[in-house]
């Protein structure tokens, strides 16, 4: 008989680790599709080499983690080991049962790295282009400032040109929105002509404006890297033209030439080179656990931290799965660094203790 479920209560949710990190609306959205389960004692959770793609906490009571040489751990309910969710890598590297009666919660891991890159990315939605300082450029080719960024250099010029031919027109008149916050990523936006602002809904309702954007400048590609919703809304302020990309053509010949993806052994390979690999995970994230030697930077902090970072050096960008280092890694190629993203992130590589 299947058990009545209820959800796992927001003040305990908001203790987990890396839940307690997320925005009032995306924690909402994680509060109402966590589950409490209730699990008897000698009851299997999961057993090495299992792929689920869920992270489990364990809310209450006691679970026992065994790894391969027999050896056993043991989390508690209410424990500080239990903000984090339990043998989290990707497949399972080691077998978990309830040792006691105990309840857990089994939560999404795809769902809750979208959160967590949506949230990270909040405010940084849009990419200035130029790389000038706007004076003399009233007469400039919106196309000449976008062949200019930096973002483009490492694209191969076949691309560019496909780009161009594909890009599509779009007129637009004062007040319209060419993107809604929530909605999903369907195209990459330049302004060829006009002017637009950039706002957010916060949790209480308020419409806050966080950039203003004119000829040349770019956005809309954060959702598409991160396969997450729109953070923002983009608003036209003057009737003007855009140009765009569709999602398919933006990863064929946008993404595709700019992220570069490197397995372990390479960026190891390329450490001892001198590269930095950076953790671009919450910091609670990185503490409990983390590849040795890392440099943690939390995506949403890139744009801050981006002038303290040295231009001579490669960045590998990892996290859970390749979300939010794949945003990192395209915001740190468009400031001009060589960035590069771990092949399918943590998962799947077993962690060091």
């Amino acid at each position: 008989m299947a058990q009545a479920r209820k959800l796992v209560d927001k003040a305990v949710l908001k203790t987990l680790v890396p839940a307690q990190s997320l925005n009032a609306e995306n924690f909402q959205e994680l509060a109402g599709k966590a589950l409490v389960e209730e699990v008897a004692a000698g009851r299997p959770l999961f057993k090495k080499g299992d792929v689920d793609r869920t992270a489990i906490y364990v809310l209450s009571g006691e679970v026992e983690l065994v790894d391969d040489a027999g050896k056993a751990k043991v989390i508690r309910g209410g424990s500080p080991e239990a903000r984090h969710a339990i043998g989290n890598q990707q497949p399972r590297q080691v077998s978990a049962k309830a040792r006691s009666k105990a309840s857990i919660t089994r939560i999404d891991s795809d769902l809750l790295d979208i959160l967590l890159t949506w949230d990270q990315l909040s405010g940084i939605e849009v990419a200035e282009v130029s790389d000038g300082d706007g004076e003399g450029d009233e007469g400039g080719d919106w196309m000449t400032r976008i062949l200019q960024s930096k973002a483009f250099l490492r694209i191969p010029p076949a691309n560019i040109q496909h780009m161009f031919m594909r890009l599509q027109e779009l007129p637009v008149k004062a007040d319209q929105e060419v993107i809604r916050q929530g909605e999903d990523g369907d195209f990459y936006y330049i302004i060829s002509r006009g002017r637009c602002r950039v706002t957010r809904e916060s949790a209480n309702g308020a419409s806050v404006t966080l950039a203003h954007l004119s000829d040349g400048d770019a956005f809309g590609e954060e959702a598409l890297l991160s396969a997450s919703k729109r953070n923002a809304t983009i608003t036209m302020e003057t009737d003007g033209l855009l140009m765009r990309l569709s999602k398919e053509d933006f990863e064929e010949l946008l993404k595709a030439p700019i992220l570069n993806e490197v397995n372990l052994d390479r960026a190891k390979q390329m450490v001892k080179g001198g590269a930095v690999l950076m953790d671009v995970r919450m910091e609670t994230e990185h503490k409990a656990g983390s590849i040795k030697g890392s440099l943690n930077v939390p995506l949403f902090m890139l744009r801050l931290k981006i002038d303290s970072l040295d231009k001579a050096k490669s960045y590998i960008c990892y996290c859970e799965t390749g979300r939010r280092s794949s945003a990192a890694a395209f915001l740190l190629s468009e400031q001009g660094f060589d960035s590069y993203v771990l092949e399918g992130g943590l998962q799947g590589i077993p962690r060091p203790a």
